[in-house]
């Protein structure tokens, strides 16, 4: 599997590639466990929470990358919901819920 660059990681989540955006990024995948496993994984989920009112991306409190779902309408946020947990447990991905949010800190691959 080949790792994108910084900038072609950007451009992924929807990003237009500056200076200070690329020294986040690069910190984000420096502090995500096992980034390498889970990078082509998390693109596929952003494109299929897309449908959803969902999506990845970096999260501007801590140097994680976060997936978010803005879903208003219920059932649209559970299947959402049901991507999320089905990307968890089928990569080992260890999720960080925030409480009383549809966000979640993707903190990384899991090795148990």
């Amino acid at each position: 599997m080949t790792l994108l660059d910084s900038s072609a990681t950007l451009k992924r989540l929807g990003y237009a590639p500056n200076e200070p955006l690329l020294e986040q990024v690069k910190r984000i995948e420096a502090n995500t466990a096992g980034y390498a496993k889970i990078q082509k994984h998390m693109f596929d989920l952003h494109d299929r929470l897309k449908i959803e009112e969902g999506y990845v991306a970096m999260s501007n409190t801590l140097d994680l990358f976060k997936i978010k779902v803005e879903a208003t309408d219920q059932e649209r946020q559970n299947r959402a919901f049901e991507q999320i947990n089905a990307f968890a447990t089928k990569y080992k991905i260890n999720l960080q819920k925030i409480r009383n949010k549809n966000t979640y800190y993707i903190v990384g691959f899991d090795k148990e």
